[in-house]
């Protein structure tokens, strides 16, 4: 009897085991696009997206360029590493190095409907929206 309790809780275990406890698996994920809104309490005055995928993947467009990385935090915390992203110039390029400036210095994620907050302790914030 204890060997077929066993085996039918094991599955169980497995699976909780292998959850992803990043944002992704949060209310992060499920292939939605998030779209910057507000850096720092302004408007974000170009185009920049992120969308996570599965087991840590995030992924998105800067203001020129598309790009890739790793967020394996488990959430509410948030850290994007192995950032890489291709090499193009625009006229938003200030704004893409402001972009990507605050992307890494995020630390905390908050998922609330269709909004998304990145934020850390020295104040700074980024507020992203999906439709």
């Amino acid at each position: 009897m204890k060997l077929a309790v066993t085996l039918l809780i094991l599955p169980l275990v497995v699976s909780s085991c292998s959850a992803d406890e990043t944002l992704a698996g949060h209310g992060g994920g499920d292939g939605r696009t998030w779209k910057l809104v507000e850096l720092d309490g302004h408007a974000f005055p170009a185009s920049a997206t992120i969308l996570f995928g599965t087991k840590g993947q995030a992924s998105g467009q800067a203001p020129c360029n598309v790009y890739g990385a790793t967020q394996t935090a488990p959430y509410p915390w948030f850290e994007l590493t192995n950032i890489i992203s291709t090499q193009m110039a625009c006229s938003d390029l200030d704004a893409e190095m402001d972009f990507f400036s605050a992307l890494t210095k995020m630390t905390l994620s908050e998922v609330s409907g269709p909004v998304l907050i990145l934020s850390n302790d020295d104040g700074r914030s980024m507020v992203f929206r999906t439709d």
